[in-house]
């Protein structure tokens, strides 16, 4: 079986890390490796206590999740052939990480692989961030089987299967370190949020498949950076969509996405203001405004082929967010 490294990304994370590293370490069979973002609790002094043989990345300011990793990735030993990337707020099953680096061994097309992602406060349901494999609707919205906008699925088995998706979560996602690199990491502009797609999105604009393996779970907290619900989190969320959008979309398309996103956003926007949530409202406002600063310094990404065929989307035509908010369509398999 190849070489992989388990690494976890922390920030601020001592908490996190008491919590979630026992069951990281007692279920997995490879390397792991903490990147730090220059945390100012106790959490290096913590792994040193605890934890004395994990290695230990130190950076020296906060590069936020695309940042950090790339960046403390970069330290990590150039011998392995996979990355798997885990949340430290994320507990493991037994075997889950031969299991993973063993399909993605017989699958060598795959760039990216993400497995079966559970609540880890209510383990029979899904979690938010991948849930049973994401995908990318007609306007760029990103979606999973198993949570569809805010509504969540229990788990039921109904997706132990294997299927090829649009994007793996970032919460738990193997990468083939060759394609990572190829290409060049994630997008250090995006900061946190949305990044994952981009670059999964990118390995298919290059001929790579991402896939989803239901046949191993982990278990997720969630929102341990910051919170579904943070004005922050939406302003991130908001302009990453539209510089991944912009990079990678063709312009034709990208222009009818834009104004769609537009029409949604600004009209939620108002909707906040009138309910005299100006912080929700600013965070639009600010979205579009710094997207409009950053645009200017973008290429739309270049895809490196190498001999492969571009992998298209998998996800539903349209707009998911009507058929939720409008048809009733809480279910994947109501879409």
């Amino acid at each position: 079986m190849s070489s992989c490294a388990i690494v976890i990304l922390n920030f601020n994370g001592e908490e996190m890390l008491k919590t979630f590293l026992p069951s990281v370490c007692a279920q997995s069979s490879f390397d792991i490796w903490i990147i730090d973002n220059a945390s100012t609790d106790s959490s290096i002094d913590f792994l040193s206590r605890s934890y004395p043989d994990i290695s230990v990345v130190k950076l020296d300011e906060n590069y936020g999740f695309a940042g950090g990793y790339n960046l403390g990735l970069a330290q990590v030993l150039s011998t392995y052939a996979y990355y798997i990337l885990v949340n430290s707020d994320v507990a493991v099953s037994s075997n889950w990480d031969k299991d993973l680096i063993s399909w993605m061994d017989s699958n060598p097309l795959y760039g990216a692989l993400q497995p079966k992602i559970l609540s880890w406060k209510n383990p029979d349901r899904f979690d938010y961030a991948g849930a049973g494999g994401g995908f990318l609707d007609g306007y760029g919205y990103p979606y999973c089987r198993g949570r569809i906008w805010e509504t969540i699925e229990e788990d039921h088995g109904q997706y132990n299967d294997f299927i090829d998706v649009d994007w793996a979560s970032g919460a738990c996602m193997v990468v083939r370190v060759k394609v990572f690199n190829e290409m060049n990491g994630f997008d250090a502009r995006f900061f946190a949020h949305m990044e994952e797609i981009d670059l999964c999105w990118r390995m298919r604009r290059a001929g790579w498949k991402i896939g989803y393996q239901g046949s191993v779970s982990v278990f997720h907290l969630g929102g341990a950076t910051l919170d579904r619900a943070s004005a922050q989190k939406l302003y991130l969320n908001i302009r990453n969509s539209l510089l991944m959008n912009f990079k990678n979309e063709r312009r034709d398309k990208f222009r009818k996405v834009f104004l769609v996103k537009w029409i949604l956003e600004n009209s939620a926007a108002l909707h906040y203001l009138m309910k005299g949530d100006k912080k929700y409202y600013s965070a639009i406002k600010s979205a579009y405004k710094d997207f409009k600063e950053m645009k200017h310094s973008l290429k739309r990404s270049a895809p490196i082929l190498s001999g492969r065929k571009e992998i298209t989307r998998k996800g539903k035509d349209g707009l998911v967010f009507m058929e939720w908010k409008l048809k009733g369509k809480k279910y994947y398999s109501q879409l």
